[in-house]
C-alpha cells in the first residue's frame, strides 16, 4: 500500500507540475524563442501540445487514453475553428477544421481495430481460441524443444489477428499447466513463459491489425499518399515475423535449455456444443481473414472488411450489448489521439514549416532512419508501443516528406532505401520490438506474473531480440524486401 501511495505522490507532487510547467512555458514564450521562421501561434500551441502528450505518456501520470481523449479536446478548444473565441482567431494563425478532429473517434484505422476486437471477443465466447489452439499445438508433439516451438508459432499467429495482450494472456491459461509439471530447476520454464511475450510481440508485426503501431503506420502512410493494403503488409511482414520467431527459438533453448525430455500438453477441449451461432462465428471468422489477406484481388478496403463482423454479429443477435463493454476502448481512444495529434500537425501547417525549418534534405538518410528507429525502441520500452509510434509517426511522416523531395540532395538514396513506407513500417517495428522490461508491454507484465522470469532475464532476451530485430528490420524493409518490390 504504500509503495502505491508512494507512486501516487510522485506522479502528482512531481511529474505533474513539471509537464505543466514545461507546457505552460512552450505555450506562452514569444513564437521567436523556437528559431523556426514563419511559426503561428496556433502551431506553437501545437508543439506545446506534442511535448504535453509525450510527458504524459512517458510518466504516465493517467491512462494513456485519457491523455488521448484530453489532447483531442485540448485541440477542439485550442487550435480548431470552433474553440475558444479569443484563442481561436485566424490572426494567430491556420485553424484546424473541428470536424477533422471529432473525426479521429471514427477514423476507418479505429473501425479496423475495432473490428479486430469483435472478433477477438467472438472467437474467445464461442471457443475458436481453444479449438484453434489444439488443433494448432498438436502437431509440435512432447518433446519440449519442439513444444517451445509451438508456442511460439500458435502465439504469433493469434497476435497477427487479436490483441497482442488477449493472446498473451489466453496462451497463459494454456501454458499454466504445463509449467506446474516441469520440475522448478528446469530453466526450460522460463523459456516457456519468456515465449509469450517474445512472440506476441513479434507476431503483431505481421499484419496492419497485429498492433497499434501497424495500424498508426498505415493510416499516416495513406494520408500522405502511399496506400499500404493488408496483403502487401502481410506479404512482407509475416516472412520477417517467421525468420525472428526463429531466431528467438534458437536463443531461448541456447539461455534456458530444458532438463526434461517430456511435456505432456493438457489444453482443454470447447465443450461448448456447436449451433448455428458457432457456425456463424466461424464463418465470418474464416471469412473476413480471407478478405483481409486478398484485398489487392477483391478491392474491398480492410478498414471496411473490419465492419463485417460487427455488421453480422449484431444483425444476428450473437454480439450484444454485454458484449459491447469487453471491447478495448482505451486501446481505440488512445490510437485517435495519436491521431488527432497528426490532424494538427497538418492542418495547421506546422508540417511543412517543420520541413522548411530543419534540413532533412540534406541530412544522411541512413542516420535519420537508425536515429528515428533508435529513438522509437527507447521509448516503446517505458511508454506504451501505441503511444510512441502515436507520438512519433506524425513527426517522422514530416522528416520523409522533406526527403522525398525531388529536389533534396538526399533523394535518390531515400527512394533507393525505400522511401516513406521503408522509414514509417520500420519505426512500427521498432515499437514492436520493445520488450526489455515487465513495464515494457503487458505481453511481458503477463509473463512477470508466472514468478518464473526475473527482470534480469527478460532483459537479457529483449535486448538481444532487439538488436536483431532492429538490423534485420532495418536490411528487410530497405534492401531484402523493401516496399518497391512488386
Amino acid at each position: 500500500m504504500s509503495s502505491e501511495k508512494g507512486k501516487f505522490n510522485l506522479k502528482y507532487c512531481v511529474f505533474l507540475p513539471i509537464v505543466l510547467i514545461v507546457t505552460i512555458f512552450l505555450w506562452a514564450v514569444p513564437t521567436s524563442f523556437f528559431g523556426i521562421a514563419d511559426l503561428t501561434v496556433v502551431q506553437q500551441r501545437v508543439i506545446a501540445l506534442f511535448v504535453f502528450a509525450a510527458l504524459m505518456w512517458i510518466f504516465e501520470i493517467i491512462p494513456n487514453w485519457t491523455t488521448s481523449l484530453l489532447v483531442i479536446v485540448i485541440s477542439l478548444l485550442t487550435v480548431s475553428n470552433k474553440g475558444i473565441g479569443f484563442l481561436c482567431n485566424e490572426q494567430f494563425g491556420q485553424l484546424v477544421n473541428y470536424k477533422d478532429l471529432m473525426a479521429a473517434f471514427a477514423d476507418p484505422v479505429v473501425m479496423l481495430f475495432l473490428g479486430g476486437f469483435v472478433l477477438a471477443i467472438m472467437a474467445e465466447k464461442f471457443g475458436l481460441d481453444v479449438t484453434l489452439a489444439r488443433a494448432l499445438l498438436k502437431p509440435f508433439g512432447s518433446n519440449p524443444r519442439m513444444v517451445l516451438l509451438g508456442f511460439l508459432i500458435v502465439i504469433s499467429i493469434f497476435s497477427m489477428f487479436m490483441s497482442n495482450t488477449a493472446t498473451a494472456a489466453m496462451m497463459l491459461a494454456f501454458l499454466a499447466p504445463v509449467l506446474a509439471i516441469l520440475p522448478k530447476d528446469d530453466k526450460g520454464r522460463i523459456a516457456l513463459a519468456l515465449s509469450i511475450p517474445v512472440a506476441a510481440n513479434l507476431g503483431g508485426i505481421g499484419t496492419p491489425i497485429g498492433t497499434p503501431p501497424n495500424a498508426t503506420a498505415v493510416k499516416f502512410l495513406a494520408e500522405s499518399g502511399y496506400d499500404v493494403s493488408f496483403g502487401e503488409w502481410a506479404l512482407r511482414m509475416i516472412p520477417f515475423v517467421i525468420i525472428m520467431i526463429l531466431i528467438a527459438w534458437v536463443l531461448l533453448q541456447i539461455l534456458f535449455p530444458f532438463k526434461s525430455k517430456e511435456i505432456k500438453l493438457e489444453i482443454p477441449e470447447n465443450k461448448r456444443k456447436a449451433d448455428w451461432k458457432t457456425y456463424v462465428v466461424w464463418i465470418t471468422f474464416v471469412g473476413t481473414i480471407l478478405l483481409w489477406a486478398t484485398e489487392q484481388w477483391t478491392h474491398i478496403n480492410s478498414n471496411v472488411v473490419a465492419l463485417i463482423p460487427l455488421g453480422v454479429f449484431t444483425a444476428t443477435g450473437i454480439f450484444g450489448k454485454e458484449d459491447i463493454k469487453e471491447i478495448n476502448w482505451s486501446v481505440l481512444w488512445l490510437v485517435a489521439g495519436g491521431f488527432a495529434l497528426g490532424t494538427c500537425l497538418q492542418g495547421t501547417g506546422l508540417a511543412k514549416v517543420l520541413i522548411n525549418a530543419i534540413p532533412f534534405g540534406s541530412m544522411s538518410v541512413i542516420l535519420v532512419l537508425i536515429i528515428a528507429g533508435v529513438v522509437c525502441y527507447f521509448l516503446s520500452n517505458f511508454i506504451s508501443n501505441s503511444a510512441t509510434a502515436a507520438l512519433l509517426i506524425p513527426i517522422l511522416i514530416v522528416v520523409a516528406g522533406g526527403m522525398a523531395d525531388p529536389e533534396a540532395a538526399n533523394n535518390a538514396q531515400f527512394v533507393a532505401l525505400g522511401g516513406t513506407k521503408a522509414m514509417i513500417s520500420f519505426i512500427a517495428v521498432c515499437a514492436s520490438i520493445a520488450m526489455l522490461f515487465p513495464i515494457s508491454t503487458p505481453p511481458n507484465a503477463i509473463a512477470s506474473s508466472t514468478g518464473l522470469v526475473e527482470t534480469k532475464d527478460m532483459a537479457k532476451v529483449g535486448i538481444i531480440v532487439g538488436v536483431i530485430g532492429f538490423a534485420l528490420g532495418y536490411f528487410w524493409l530497405t534492401k531484402i524486401f523493401p516496399f518497391a518490390m512488386l
